[in-house]
């Protein structure tokens, strides 16, 4: 950087988060400013439908190489590094020998083939009652479905594996020699017992695995110290570095956009979206719509994720307004302000034309992996603006739907916080006032997750006495109220729309 943004020595804590694609560490100190930024992406592989995986070796090398970058750029600066604290996506899984080394690569939360066996927990009065200890919904993202996958599929595999792990528990175990894993990813697995913060006996039967194949659940705030020290030489970090397990992606980035007190929501829509509250409690939904996972100790997140965000405006870019898209590029023009420009046209409803955004199925709050989009209402009137306004109108729509579930779990969230590609569009935010009728404000930090990372570290090495102190420290740069007359407009139209969805996941 070519200006340090604050005095010489001030301490700094990297926040490494392990994306879907990509391996982000962002170097913060306690006022949130930004001391390195390095990105390095992987791929993720779909040999077959229905697969989608990481090569474990190429993720963690991704990771302990924007930390080796991070940290030198924190020196350069003139920071003084205090730890690293971690998040990593949830829902990962992969298979280890007695050695420690991969057998299988790491399926990710995309991956469907435990589909049939999902479905399965789903229809079984046990897999319910599972669902409700664990508040993890029972879907064939979560390890609990893929483990059923292994023993039944690739018995092989299944007998030889000594351990099960995540892809952040297999970079903890080879930076620091370490068999443990955080109570967030824990409660995202399918198998942890929320209260009782341990592996759920029952979970353990169902799948044949021993609770000693599992690694041991610790609190997100446990700090480990001493690298492993041929990694510390190879990285150039220092041997006595400390590590803070940290939590699940979705839960720091409600702390990194200051959404940790109950009633203050966070909204995220990036490639899929997701709406998630905090709670003092964990209370799980009795239906199974919503997920609970920890953040810390005292602190759970209560939500639900939407398969189809942003990659429904993305599909109409590159599949049906793919003339508009080439002469915005022609002239300079990023696709997307064409597209919302014309969206901006049109009135709130799109006059009466209806997209369901089913496009890869969905998960919150129906979780029909079979699900499959529609567009309803269509007339001679309409135009592209009608077609883009309604397919972004459907993505809010979605989201409004696990809103109103979790207002049947008395956790309604009465403001929003914002994060994703989408907090740029003044017009996304505007129709997310008004479909929610709710305020939605806008931190200043974009990158929500590697920030709540940085914070929940910060708290673990005593910074700060809390994660709402340390959440305090979030600023917001920009709010937006719902208009009364168009949220009129878009409560009618959720209730066409929730009525259509009903027909489509039947």
């Amino acid at each position: 950087m070519p200006h340090p943004p604050g005095p010489s020595g001030t301490p700094v804590i990297v926040g490494l988060d392990l994306g879907t694609t990509t391996a982000k560490a962002v170097a913060y100190d306690e006022h949130s400013r930004v001391w390195a930024d390095v990105s390095r992406e992987y791929p993720l592989h779909t040999p077959r439908p229905g697969y989608a995986e990481q090569d474990p070796g190429t993720v963690c090398d991704a990771a302990l190489d924007v930390v080796t970058k991070a940290v030198a750029q924190v020196r350069s600066a003139g920071g003084a590094l205090s730890g690293v604290a971690l998040s990593a996506a949830m829902h990962s899984l992969l298979a280890l020998d007695e050695n420690g080394a991969p057998l299988t690569p790491a399926l990710t939360y995309a991956d469907s083939r435990a589909a049939a066996e999902a479905s399965r927990l789903r229809h079984d009065p046990a897999g319910i009652r599972l669902g409700q200890r664990t508040g993890t919904p029972l879907h064939p993202m979560s390890p609990l479905a893929k483990l059923l996958w292994f023993r039944e599929h690739d018995r092989v595999t299944f007998d030889r594996a000594t351990s099960w792990v995540s892809l952040k528990e297999l970079l903890l175990r080879r930076l620091c020699g370490e068999t443990v894993v955080d109570h967030s990813l824990a409660s995202a697995s399918g198998l942890f017992n929320l209260r009782e913060r341990n592996w759920d006996a029952d979970a353990l039967r169902l799948t044949s695995v021993d609770a000693g194949q599992l690694s041991r659940p610790v609190p997100t705030t446990t700090v480990l110290t001493g690298l492993d020290p041929a990694e510390a030489r190879r990285c150039d970090l220092p041997a006595d570095l400390r590590v803070v397990v940290g939590a699940a992606d979705g839960c720091l980035a409600n702390l990194g956009v200051g959404a940790t007190a109950e009633g203050i929501a966070a909204c995220t829509i990036g490639t899929s979206g997701a709406v998630r509250v905090a709670t003092t409690t964990p209370d799980t939904d009795p239906h199974g719509r919503l997920f609970t996972y920890a953040l810390t100790d005292d602190r759970w997140i209560v939500g639900g994720p939407i398969s189809n965000g942003g990659l429904v405006l993305r599909w109409l870019r590159d599949a049906v307004l793919t003339d508009l898209t080439d002469a915005a590029r022609g002239a300079g023009v990023d696709p997307y302000e064409r597209m919302t420009a014309m969206a901006a046209d049109v009135p709130a409803g799109s006059e009466g034309l209806l997209f369901l955004p089913y496009l890869t199925g969905e998960r919150a709050p129906d979780w029909n992996a079979s699900a499959r989009g529609a567009l309803l209402g269509l007339t001679l009137r309409h135009g592209r603006g009608h077609l883009i306004r309604s397919a972004m109108e459907g993505v809010l729509l979605q989201l409004r739907a696990v809103v109103e579930a979790m207002g049947a779990l008395q956790v309604s969230p009465s403001a929003f916080r914002a994060t994703g590609g989408f907090t740029d569009s003044p017009l996304w935010l505007q129709m997310m006032a008004d479909v929610f009728r709710r305020e939605i404000g806008v931190p200043d930090r974009a990158e929500g997750t590697a920030l709540g990372a940085a914070l929940l570290g910060m708290v673990a090495l005593g910074t700060f006495t809390d994660i709402d102190e340390a959440a305090a420290t979030v600023t917001v740069r920009a709010h937006r109220l719902p208009d009364a007359q168009t949220a009129d407009v878009y409560d009618a139209v959720f209730d066409a729309f929730r009525a259509s969805s009903a027909l489509r996941h039947c």
